[in-house]
C-alpha cells in the first residue's frame, strides 16, 4: 500500500506546473545569497560572535530586497513584487545557514597517540 501511494505521489507531482521560477528570482536568490555571505564574514572577523554575524547578515540582505522592490514598486513602474523580496531573503537565509553551520568550528589540532601496552 505504502509503495503504491508512493508511486502515485510521484506521477502527480510531475503533473503540477504550479511552481515557476523566473531567471529574475534566481539572480535575486544570488545577489541575496553573496551580500549574506560578505555581510557575515565581516562581521564575524570583527566580534567572532556567531549569533550577531547571523542575525546582521540575514538582516542586511532582507533590507537590501526591501529597499529594491520599494524603489522598483513606488518609483520605477508602480508594482511591488513580492516573490523578488522573497527571492532575496531567501538567498540571505541559505548563505547565513551554511555559514553559521561551518564557520568557527576550530578542531583540536593536539592529537596525542595513546598506545595501549600491557
Amino acid at each position: 500500500m505504502k509503495t503504491l501511494i508512493i508511486i502515485l505521489a510521484l506521477l502527480f507531482t510531475s503533473l503540477s506546473n504550479a511552481q515557476f521560477i523566473s531567471d529574475d528570482d534566481v539572480l535575486h536568490f544570488g545577489v541575496g545569497a553573496l551580500i549574506s555571505s560578505t555581510t557575515y564574514s565581516l562581521v564575524y572577523s570583527k566580534t567572532k560572535n556567531k549569533k550577531k554575524a547571523f542575525w546582521y547578515s540575514l538582516g542586511l540582505s532582507s533590507l537590501a530586497g526591501l529597499s529594491k522592490e520599494i524603489y522598483d514598486g513606488y518609483i520605477i513602474n508602480g508594482r511591488f513584487d513580492t516573490g523578488e523580496f522573497v527571492s532575496t531573503t531567501a538567498g540571505g537565509l541559505a548563505a547565513s545557514t551554511t555559514l553559521s553551520l561551518f564557520v568557527g568550528k576550530k578542531r583540536d589540532k593536539k592529537h596525542k597517540n595513546v598506545a595501549l601496552v600491557n
